[in-house]
């Protein structure tokens, strides 16, 4: 919104600065982050009004999460609604790319927002049914993908990106969007199974997002395109914004998830910015590098289907818990050093997956 204060610039003003990616995305990331500085407190006593029970903990949970018991969830609304708001502030709205990851993430939220409100009407960590929870993602996923093809280039529509070698593309033509679907949708049930401890999932979401909006800004410059050898997407640069906005929102947010969580962010916030990473990958033509930077992620996800596939064949678990978090729980690691590893883990990935720009 603010962009279109360039129209006063002479070209020499405060009103030039505005023209800047940089700029807006530093302005999107200070509007975010304050955002939540104001509004997390108060959000936090209406969600402890309104929720006198807080999040039902799983019975069959580790031990430890007992005492967890009548902490609120939805703290997502806090994320979601300070990242829209700098989003909406500091990007361009002429942008399409701005409004399809605007879509995604919202759309998500919604329905993380019906399936945490069903599970604390409830009383029970059941919320809306699986199958109706997946068809509901699929379809958001689907209309976010067909919509990114109409505006990738001629060269790029339809293709499959493979990192590190400079010119190879796969055609996957009418399959393209199914497999876009599965990244949307895969990454957002699987930062949803990673948010078990306080604050493990908020830090890998900020590290793959920023690696994903410097990816962004990089692919939708010409003469950085050329120079690092990758395919080339106008307008993707803007999409700085929107992650700059996502790594102040949640900065705002860890400041009161961190242990002891005085929120937790809930559906509403996990399938959420999942979704916005799985539409950022595709929007960029980077949906295999989503798999490096989001190697955390992926971990926690497979784990639980590894678990539940060799329960079903065999009788027996691979790991004494799934997701793979609670593995190390029930092995006796502390919460804070299973968070600050994974933490680490997803900064050397997030260091990798940036270096496959430059590898050619």
């Amino acid at each position: 919104m603010l962009y279109w204060l360039t129209a006063l610039s002479d070209g020499g003003d405060l009103f030039n600065l505005f023209r800047y990616i940089t700029f807006r995305a530093g302005g999107a990331f200070l509007t975010a982050l304050l955002f939540g500085f104001l509004f997390g407190r108060p959000l936090i006593n209406v969600l402890r009004k309104r929720q006198t029970k807080g999040q039902p903990i799983r019975e069959d949970g580790p031990e430890g999460h007992i005492e967890k018991a009548g902490t609120p969830t939805m703290g997502g609304l806090l994320i979601v609604g300070a990242l829209a708001t700098a989003t909406l502030l500091w990007g361009r709205l002429d942008n399409p790319f701005i409004w399809l990851i605007l879509f995604v993430t919202l759309s998500f939220a919604l329905l993380g927002f019906v399936d945490d409100y069903a599970k604390i009407s409830r009383q029970t960590s059941h919320g809306v049914p699986g199958r109706l929870r997946f068809g509901i993602g699929i379809a958001i996923a689907a209309i976010a993908s067909w919509w990114a093809t109409q505006y990738h280039p001629m060269a790029l529509q339809d293709q499959l990106a493979i990192p590190v070698f400079k010119d190879a593309l796969i055609y996957l033509g009418y399959f393209f969007v199914p497999f876009a679907v599965i990244v949307i949708v895969g990454s957002a049930n699987a930062v949803n199974l990673t948010d078990g401890l306080d604050g493990l999932a908020i830090m890998p979401v900020m590290i793959a997002a920023s690696t994903l909006g410097v990816i962004a800004y990089a692919v939708g410059r010409v003469d950085f395109t050329e120079y690092l050898e990758v395919h080339y997407v106008p307008g993707t640069g803007e999409i700085l914004i929107f992650t700059a906005a996502l790594f102040g929102a949640g900065l705002g947010f860890l400041w009161y998830n961190a242990p002891p969580a005085a929120v937790f962010m809930g559906d509403t916030g996990s399938l959420a910015l999942g979704g916005a990473l799985g539409a950022i990958a595709v929007a960029t033509k980077h949906e295999l590098v989503l798999a490096i930077v989001g190697g955390l992620f992926v971990v926690e996800a497979l784990s639980v289907i590894v678990q539940v596939l060799y329960f079903k064949r065999t009788g027996k678990r691979v790991f004494l818990m799934a997701p793979i978090h609670h593995h190390y729980e029930k092995k006796g690691w502390a919460e804070p050093q299973i968070v600050i590893r994974f933490w680490i883990i997803s900064l050397i990935l997030a260091i990798i997956g940036l270096a496959t720009l430059k590898v050619r």
